[in-house]
């Protein structure tokens, strides 16, 4: 039986658009465990609560009028799924590219799994590769 109900994920993520829509590293990093894992294309696999907060003030830094929104999430006991649309324009530095002053829009997929009310593990799922033709790292072959 989950230690966390439906009413603390739904707390949890309220707290979190909160934190997102405050632009608020800190806030964000504090809803994981202290020795929680995030799975990411963009940063790999982050291991505890400073490393996770490191990558979110790094898109802060690069995406400094980011916005996101965030879709109702699915909940199965201590388990949670939520659809999040993030924008902003890349003014800074993103993995060592310099900023390029163009708009990037990507939906991602945050598979979150919590224990005694904090994100114990977080799979974040989203089209990195169209995020480096958004930013002009790569470049996307015209369909004919």
């Amino acid at each position: 039986m989950p230690d966390v109900t439906r009413d603390e994920v739904n707390a949890l993520l309220v707290r979190r658009d909160a934190a997102w829509k405050a632009r608020d590293a800190s806030a964000l990093a504090a809803l994981h465990d202290t020795a929680g894992v995030v799975v990411s294309p963009t940063g790999g696999v982050l291991e505890g609560r400073t490393e996770i907060e490191r990558v979110y003030q790094l898109y802060f830094s690069a995406f400094p009028d980011i916005t996101v929104e965030a879709e109702p999430p699915l909940i199965d006991g201590d388990r949670a799924v939520q659809i999040l649309r993030f924008s902003g324009t890349h003014a800074g530095e993103f993995f060592g590219l310099a900023a390029t002053g163009r708009r990037v829009e990507v939906t991602m997929a945050s598979v979150l799994t919590l224990v005694d009310g904090r994100i114990v593990e977080e799979r974040r799922i989203y089209d990195f590769t169209g995020v480096l033709v958004q930013v002009g790292v790569l470049r996307a072959k015209p369909q004919t």
